[in-house]
Parts: structure tokens; sequence; C-alpha cells
């Protein structure tokens, strides 16, 4: 499939999608009021952005304007994206999790004129900073009871009155701005959250995202009958490409999840078709599911690894060419005892998910294809709108990120780096040249800093981040990723940071996975209150021994783990420890846990 209409910028696709399904009954968006979904129709949504663009057109937002949003996701997020879009001002998105200090150095280094705010919380941080930016004129609250008496503090519906007001005055405005737009107009900055330093702005264009759009709607096929279920964040431009604009521009439905930890009941409740989400998901799901298994009667256990040999067996025969009348037979009866049960939980109508923002272990890949359900995983970076490459849903290759996407030419540096050039490469840093010039040479090849290759097919695969490549004071060159993969398959462990550059041998810091780590320790009598002293258990240690020996016993020396510490907390975004895209921000952790790490390096002989 590919996108249901024409166009060259985000707001022609805007104008073209809504027209095309002005009549349509299905609705373009739902969400969540008071308990129970609701529907937005593709004209109402139309008219609530050309509402909110007049609006802002009134406070004296224009093109070039910086505007920001701070929002967790739901229909305003992207009713004041489009309007932004609309202006031809620049959306500055911010991921709700940041702290006002980390809000503030955006603001300035943007120059955010006007910031768009969900509720009371994320309006505090932005009062917090309004004396130190002095570019910031006002604010915009989406949730109308934490307006607050502040003349420059407006509710959203302020904003739909303002633009009603000002339609009057101005009939023509709305489109004629509409289709003022060039290819090379900037559209967004997107700061990137780093696992180092300050954020960079990443400068994308209306031609970044439509050549993206465009591609990437050949190969991951979404259609009008299809209905996205929504809960990545909006500011992040994963989600924002696929689960918006591309969603958009094939005339699918997208539902908003109430919130990540919601999921589970949002899957049931919208049964979607398609879910773009990252890795984390499937290890909760996978985990959550070898649970109960293990709590099964025998009987149900044994029919269950049974089933998951079968549609091994069943996927592996396939790709050859198809299955014996044997294995047809046993899979269909493997599909109806646990297949079948394990896709009512995803909502039954599941074709397929998206996979991104950080590497798919192979092993959770093929576990689910076993059971019938299909991950279709990407690959690519803010900067690079975001896709390079995907696999397909008829050329698919667990432990690879798939084939480079129409228009984007990808090749493998000297030292392994992979380096990508298209359409879809940002047009810089904002205000940092020299950051730029670093990272995109004169020939236009931008360096994404990730170490991979191509196999024989050629998909591509990534091995690890070029920074992140540990060499051990013995002179090895060991990429963590892999490693922390494999331990990640453990149904005890949450979270695996692997310690190790420039010493004598790896350690690692542990979360446990502690619902079924509690469970353990009652069926194996050992007592416990909290889980900090659960990870001060000696006979839970020993647990942890035994699955890191077990798991690593095909690893070279080198890279396998000799020491551990658990930790009796996750590593979590508020903490400044991981990004909002789960990726570990290492050096941050192995200074906040850094006397942990040297006990681990004590007495070595």
């Amino acid at each position: 499939m590919s996108v249901a209409v024409e166009f060259s910028t985000i707001a022609e696709m805007f104008d073209n999608i809504s027209k095309k399904y002005a009549t349509e009954k299905r609705p373009m968006l739902m969400h969540k009021v008071d308990k129970k979904y609701r529907d937005i129709s593709f004209t109402e949504y139309r008219r609530q952005v050309e509402l909110f663009t007049l609006g802002l057109a009134s406070l004296g937002i224009a093109k070039d304007d910086k505007v920001s949003i701070i929002s967790e996701n739901r229909p305003e997020w992207i009713v004041a994206d489009m309007a932004i879009v609309a202006l031809g001002a620049v959306n500055v998105p911010i991921y709700p999790t940041l702290t006002p200090k980390q809000i503030e150095f955006i603001f300035n280094d943007a120059g955010v004129k006007l910031a768009i705010v969900s509720n009371a919380f994320q309006l505090n941080k932005v009062t917090k900073i309004v004396a130190d930016v002095k570019t910031l004129q006002r604010t915009v609250v989406m949730n109308e009871k934490d307006k607050t008496d502040d003349t420059h503090v407006f509710g959203f519906s302020q904003v739909f009155i303002l633009g009603e007001e000002f339609e009057k005055r101005h009939p023509a405005y709305f489109q004629d701005h509409l289709t003022a737009h060039k290819e090379d107009d900037l559209l967004t900055i997107i700061y990137t959250s780093g696992t180092t330093g300050n954020p960079k702005g990443v400068m994308l264009t209306h031609r970044n995202l439509v050549s993206n759009i465009k591609a990437s709607a050949d190969v991951i096929p979404f259609g009008e009958t299809d209905v996205l279920l929504s809960f990545l964040p909006l500011c992040h431009s994963f989600e924002r490409m696929a689960g918006y604009y591309t969603a958009m521009a094939c005339g699918a439905t997208v539902a908003y999840a109430e919130s990540a930890e919601t999921v589970r009941d949002n899957l049931l409740e919208v049964r979607p078709t398609i879910v773009t989400t990252v890795p984390r998901l499937f290890e909760r799901i996978y985990s959550r599911m070898m649970k109960q298994v293990d709590g099964s009667p025998p009987i149900r256990q044994k029919i269950f690894h049974w089933a998951v040999r079968i549609g091994r067996e069943y996927a592996r025969a396939r790709k050859r060419g198809g299955a014996s009348t044997l294995l047809d037979v046993q899979h269909s009866v493997a599909s109806k005892l646990v297949y079948s049960k394990l896709r009512e939980r995803t909502g039954g109508r599941i074709r397929f998910f998206v996979s991104g923002g950080a590497a798919l272990p192979r092993e959770l890949g093929e576990f689910f294809e076993a059971v019938g359900i299909t991950i279709i995983e990407g690959y690519g970076l803010t900067e690079t709108s975001p896709v390079l490459s995907a696999n397909r849903l008829d050329d698919y290759k667990f432990g690879t990120v798939g084939k480079p996407i129409a228009g984007v030419d990808i090749r493998i540096a000297e030292d392994g780096e992979i380096l990508a050039k298209g359409p879809n490469i940002m047009k810089g840093y904002y205000n940092n040249p020299a950051a730029t010039s670093e990272a995109i040479d004169k020939d236009g090849w931008f360096r994404t800093g990730d170490i991979g290759m191509f196999d024989a097919q050629g998909h591509l695969m990534i091995t690890d981040r070029k920074k992140h490549l540990f060499v051990s004071s013995g002179g090895k060159n060991i990429a963590p990723q892999p490693i922390e993969n494999l331990f990640l398959s453990s149904k005890f462990i949450d979270q695996f940071v692997l310690v190790g550059d420039g010493r004598m041998f790896l350690t690692a810091l542990i979360v446990p996975e502690f619902d079924i780590l509690k469970d353990y320790a009652q069926t194996a009598g050992v007592p416990f209150v909290g889980e900090s002293e659960l990870t001060r258990n000696e006979k839970i240690k020993k647990l942890f021994e035994k699955e890191i020996q077990s798991l690593q016993k095909d690893l070279p020396t080198y890279e396998r783990v000799r020491r551990f510490e658990l930790l009796p907390q996750a590593l979590t975004v508020e903490n400044g420890e991981i990004t909002p895209t789960m990726k570990v921000k290492r050096k941050f952790v192995e200074q906040r846990y850094a006397h942990l790490i040297d006990k681990m390096y004590e007495n070595v002989t």
C-alpha cells in the first residue's frame, strides 16, 4: 500500500486527506473520555485545526516562530501541531518528563515564543522558568481547569474562541497559509534526548518528513481499514512520523492509549490492527506470559512449549517454501490451543507490530513469530526523519533491521560506522554548525554513530553504537548491546547495564523483574520485606549467578560477566538514568552507581 493522497508538504497532506475523507463516518481519532473511547471525525479534526490556527494567529504567531508542545499523547497534541504547521511556524516538541532546567535550555536555544502544555504540572514547569526565557510570551494549557489568572496563560478552548473572532475578519487566512508552504521550509526542531551533554536541536524540513512518510508507507503497509494504537511519545520522531503523519497520510484511524501503563487494557478496548512500539513492550508481554506459564499445571506447560516449538518449525518451513501436511495440521491445532488465546490479548485483530527506537532481541522476534504475532523492525535516527531501513512483511529477518527504504543510500565506512544519505537527512543542528559539520560530511553522508554490516541478502545488521564500544584493558573490542540483549531474555531480569570499558573484565548492574522474583522468593521460602531486602538476599544472588552462567555459557571468556550488583529500583527517565526512548545513559548510570562498580572491581586477582 502507499499514501492515500498526493502531497509535497505536511500542510498539503493534511489539506488533501481531510478533504478526501470529509464524508467518512469512521473516526480519524479515538481517545478516552470519562472511561470510554470517543471518536473524532476527519471533518471535526480539520475544523479544530482551522480554529486553533486562527487563534494562534490572533496571538501573534507567524511563519518561522518557534512554538513548543509539552504534553502526553492526546488529540490536542496533533491539533496544535497541525495548526503550527499551517501557520508556517516551527514545532519544538518536548518530552513531558523533562525538568524545568532542561526545558529552559531548549526554550532559550530555540527561541520559543509560545508554549502549549497539557496540564497544571507542565504549566508549573513553564511558570518556573518564564522569567529566564526572554522570547517566551504566552502559554496555552489544554486542561481548562488548570488555567490560571495569569493574563499570559490561555485555555485551549479560549484559543478556539479567538480563532472564531479572527476568522470573521480574515475568512481566507487559513486556506491561504495552508497552501503557501515550500518543501524546504523548516517544519520542526526536535531536541535529541542524548545520553551525554546538552541536547542538540535537529532541524527537519517538509521534504525530510514527506520523503520518509512516502517511502515508509510503501514498505510498511498502513491502510484505510487499519486502526493504530498510539502510546509512544508524539514528541519522538518515530511515533510522530509513523503513528501520526504516516497513519494520517494513509487514511488510517489512530486511537490513543491512556498511558504506557494501560496499553494492555487499551489493546482489548481498541482492538487495533497495527501498533508502533519499542522492544520494551514485547519484553513485558513475554515476561508476563512466561510467569503465567510457569504457574500453570504441568500439562498446560507441556502444551505451551510444544506449540512454541511447532510455531518455530512452521515459520522456518514457510521461509523454505512451505510446510508438510503433518506440520500444517500440528500448527492448526497449536493455533487453536495456544496462539489464538495469545492473539486475543492484543485485541484479536493485530496484523503486525512495528518496532523501533532500540534493537529488538532476535529471540523475542522469533518467539512472537512462533505464536503467530509478526513484528516488523526498522532502524533510524531523529536526524534521518527517522527511518533508514526496515524489514518487510514478505522479507524480514530477525537480528537485522531490514533493507534501506526507497531514496535512502546506506554504506559502511572503513571503521564499520553506518553512513546514510538521502532526502530524509536533516538540515542540520539548530544554532550548532560545528556539530552539523561533524555529523554530515561534505558529500552529504550522515554519520549515524552506529556500527553495522550487511548480510549476504542485503539486510542491515546493527552491532552497537560506535561510542559505546568497550575496549578492555586487555585490548579486546566488546560490543555491549548484544550481550545486554542476551541477558534481558531472562525472565528474572528487567534491566541490564554492562560495565567494563577500560577494565580487566565485565561486570553488570541488574534490575530484577521484581514481580517474578517475588513469586520465586515465596515459592523458595525466601523471607523478605520490600524489594531492597530481596536484592541483598544471598539465595537471590545465587539464583542470579546461576542464571548468568547459564545464559553466557556460549560467550567467549572476555565477553562473560564475572561480577554483578542487583539494584533495588528500576532505572527511570525521571531520575535521568534512561532516555525517554528507554536507552540507558551509560555514563550517567556509571557515575551514579560508581560505588557499586568500584566494589565489583575490588580485590581483583
